[in-house]
């Protein structure tokens, strides 16, 4: 998905404007446009039937949101929950130029849950997906930055967009704009990076802490900005940190009887905290580098959701299941195969599951992105594959594949359990 967002190749883009520079690609440099994604009907189709609820939307206006009350209230007999769109409430609202803001699309609107789900597959970072509608001629927020990076994909009508450099380069969440206001309220009247007008289709790249304003034209301007949160070395030391918490030496006490209003007197022994924990590190550096790797594996399975399963028809396919059905890893599912004691656990972010040995070879195979058909599995005769398949497929592991073929023949596995 990456490529219809970019009117460069991925390599290029990777080396010359990620966390870099912004990149404008206009709408003939680019395979489609993004109405498949969030057309002028599926904005009123949310707004008007799928029962959208504060926080999945907010109204702003020359810069500032509205209070819930202006443009929520409750469904009635039924849905008697407060903060639930009105739709006349936001007519009124919309006409009199205030910006619809549609927050978290890629839990709500199928189109951009699939794309959504193919960027975190591109880029390997978190992301997600707003949509901003502006009435003719209006803006929504004065200049500022974000503390991630966006794609800024024009769906409807046209928009003015200003970007320049930043002030403060690479800020991370708890970093907000308005900390640096007066410096990005002076370089707004520098000479922008980039001075223009996104038409349909159109599409623009933003690093975060790069300063940015936008304004709709003589129409209505849709357009979605799919958001990336970048995992920074910060991320990597915080994650050192919490595995330092393992060291009995980094949870010693520092001594008694200091003043700790006192910075004169805190700084020696800061020193030595310092010294002490660049030396646990230093002797098992490579030990600190695997744990460090693990935490922000899992702290990407907090911040990023597997392709969604589907109950009813999962629970209708596990009786049907022979040794011909391709099965394969579900989409962005995050797991540990770890053998121990004859069995392998397969841990997942909130249980673990528990396989016989024989299984490994199977579960390392697929694991690994393979699909197969489950009578062929590696290191399983065919009866033992349809059950672990079973399995798998019950616990929300794998799912089936649509083509019913498998790209390769498992009968051509290695030892190690990848194609040879």
């Amino acid at each position: 998905m990456l490529t219809r967002t970019i009117s460069v190749d991925s390599a290029t883009f990777a080396r010359d404007h990620w966390n870099r520079r912004p990149l404008l690609s206009r709408a003939a440099d680019l395979p489609a446009d993004f109405d498949d994604l969030l057309s002028t009907d599926a904005v009123d189709e949310l707004i008007a039937q799928r029962g959208v609820r504060k926080p999945f939307i907010r109204m702003a206006k020359d810069g500032e949101l509205l209070a819930g009350e202006r443009y929520l209230s409750s469904a009635g007999f039924g849905a008697d929950m407060p903060d639930q769109i009105d739709s006349a409430k936001v007519l009124a609202e919309f006409a009199a130029g205030t910006t619809i803001v549609l927050q978290g699309l890629h839990r709500l609107w199928p189109p951009v849950i699939d794309f959504v789900a193919a960027m975190v597959a591109d880029l390997g970072h978190p992301v997600q997906a707003n949509a901003y509608i502006t009435p003719a001629s209006n803006r929504g927020f004065d200049p500022h930055y974000d503390v991630h990076d966006v794609f800024v994909l024009q769906t409807a009508g046209r928009k003015h967009w200003v970007v320049y450099e930043p002030v403060f380069v690479d800020p991370l969440p708890g970093q907000s704009w308005s900390t640096h206001r007066q410096a990005i309220e002076e370089r707004s009247r520098e000479e922008p990076v980039i001075d223009a007008v996104l038409e349909p289709g159109d599409a623009l790249y933003l690093p975060r802490g790069w300063i940015h304003a936008a304004q709709a034209l003589g129409e209505t301007s849709i357009h979605l900005t799919v958001g990336v949160s970048p995992v920074t070395v910060h991320d990597a030391v915080r994650a050192l940190i919490d595995e330092l918490a393992d060291s009995p030496q980094m949870r010693a006490s520092l001594p008694m009887g200091v003043d700790f209003a006192a910075s004169a007197q805190i700084r020696p022994i800061a020193e030595k905290a310092l010294a002490a924990a660049l030396d646990v590190v230093g002797s098992s550096s490579s030990d600190y580098a695997s744990a460090v790797a693990d935490r922000l594996t899992w702290r990407h399975a907090d911040r990023t959701r597997p392709v969604a399963v589907r109950p009813l028809s999962t629970v209708a396919q596990l009786s049907s299941i022979t040794s011909d059905t391709v099965v394969g890893w579900r989409g962005g599912l995050v797991g540990e195969l770890c053998e121990h004691d004859g069995v392998v656990d397969l841990r997942l972010r909130e249980k673990t599951i528990t396989f016989p040995e024989s299984c490994a070879r199977a579960l390392d195979w697929l694991h690994a992105g393979h699909r197969g058909a489950a009578g062929s599995l590696p290191g399983l005769d065919s009866a033992d594959g349809v059950v672990l398949a079973r399995r798998l497929l019950r616990e929300a592991v794998v799912v089936i594949s649509e083509s019913q073929r498998a790209p390769s023949d498992p009968a051509h596995v290695g030892e190690s359990g990848r194609p040879e």
